[in-house]
């Protein structure tokens, strides 16, 4: 089996490549990588890097994903989030190939409190909101053997993120100031990975399981949750990490103004994924305490 990986440098697309490895031959190109495109603003070349590999799976794990950013430059975003996985999928279908695709919970308005369904009404609040959905929904019309993962504050150890950025700010600062309205469960790329390559095997036995799932760690938090918990487990680390902040004080969403709206309920019920593929999610903690691991914080993993 070939597959072809788009975003192999991205926190899932570097998680992609080791737990993709064991199912065939990979083949990840860069922007521009040996005549092969996994440039998403090149739609041409896309199309045409797929007629070349004539892959039995495309992966895409590229995406505008700097959502401020996004509402200053709409037309790239429809490009990389809508427009380049549409043409995957026409092209995907033209060569018998599957498409794996990853969306977000910001294509919901945030509303209420209770997790997202897969069969809830979209309502994204912002560019990249509507730009992965139109993706979604380009995929959906083009390609019949798809599987779209919508998750939700995805992390890796791989890179910065906000669990990085907390420690950074605690060894800094006396007192921090994190958001406590929004409510969704912190998702490592490793896990996400790991999810991927065994939904996508077992899709291949059994083509009728294609479709949109919700893929998210389990349990909930805020922000301001998040923090505390990676603050709690940097001060039992094994490793000598000088916190300094003694306060941490929770603030909603307006605290900090940004150019495009979050969403305030990220949640995502996975009981779909859960359902077709026997898989259960785990707690949120375990993979921070991981992520932290790998980051060379020394951490337990008890919950």
């Amino acid at each position: 089996m070939k597959i072809l990986l788009l975003g192999k440098n991205g926190q899932v697309g570097w998680e992609l490549q080791r737990s993709l490895a064991p199912l065939g031959e990979l083949v990840a190109p860069g922007r521009d990588d040996a005549g092969l495109c996994g440039d998403l603003t090149n739609l041409e070349g896309l199309a045409r890097t797929v007629q070349a590999v004539r892959p039995d799976v495309i992966v895409n794990a590229a995406a505008h994903t700097a959502v401020d950013r996004a509402e200053s430059e709409p037309e790239l975003a429809h490009t990389l989030n809508a427009l380049a996985p549409g043409v995957l999928a026409q092209e995907a279908a033209k060569v018998g190939a599957w498409l794996v695709h990853y969306s977000t919970d910001y294509v919901f308005d945030g509303s209420g409190n209770r997790p997202w369904a897969e069969t809830d009404t979209p309502a994204p609040l912002s560019v990249y909101g509507r730009s992965k959905l139109e993706g979604e929904r380009l995929i959906q019309a083009a390609c019949q053997q798809h599987l779209i993962f919508r998750t939700s504050w995805v992390y890796a150890a791989r890179g910065g993120n906000f669990a990085k950025t907390m420690l950074r700010l605690a060894q800094e600062r006396e007192r921090l100031t994190v958001i406590n309205d929004q409510f969704g469960a912190p998702t490592g790329a490793e896990l996400i990975a790991d999810i991927t390559a065994h939904a996508l095997r077992q899709c291949l036995r059994q083509p009728h399981d294609a479709g949109l799932y919700h893929l998210a760690a389990g349990g909930e938090t805020t922000w301001h949750g998040y923090a505390t918990q990676v603050l709690a487990l940097a001060r039992l680390a094994d490793s000598a990490i000088n916190i300094k902040a003694t306060e941490m004080s929770p603030v909603p969403t307006s605290a900090f103004p940004t150019a495009a709206r979050r969403p305030l309920n990220s949640r995502l019920q996975t009981q779909l994924l859960q359902q077709v593929f026997g898989l259960t999610p785990p707690h949120w903690r375990l993979g921070v305490a991981r992520m932290l691991a790998e980051a060379d914080v020394r951490v337990t993993t008890t919950l």
